[in-house]
């Protein structure tokens, strides 16, 4: 195929707030974990697909639920509300846990 470009598990993206690695961050419509430290309006490279233990709110989850991504708090969330869908957890999460396993669909 002439036009294949890459497989889009990475894609490379200007940062729109500062960003540490392993990270997550929402491009319009577009939601990934940063692969490293990048300042605001700097490119950053941000897988989108895979299973990372991403920092979470109070929410507690189980096995299978939607976990969505609160862009002002820069935290995942079980609330709905104006969050994007980015992925389920793939472990059961308790009260204190300050961290959601989560598997990202590579959609928003």
């Amino acid at each position: 195929m002439q036009n294949f470009v890459h497989k889009g598990r990475t894609l490379e993206l200007l940062a729109p707030y500062n960003v540490l690695s392993g990270g997550g961050l929402l491009v319009t419509n577009i939601f990934g974990i940063a692969a490293f430290d990048a300042l605001t309006g700097a490119q950053v490279n941000v897988d989108r697909i895979g299973v990372f233990d991403l920092a979470k709110d109070a929410s507690v989850f189980a096995a299978g639920d939607y976990v969505y991504w609160d862009n002002v708090a820069k935290l995942g969330t079980s609330t709905v509300s104006t969050n994007k869908k980015i992925g389920y957890a793939e472990q059961a999460q308790v009260t204190g846990d300050t961290t959601v396993r989560v598997c990202l669909f590579g959609v928003t």
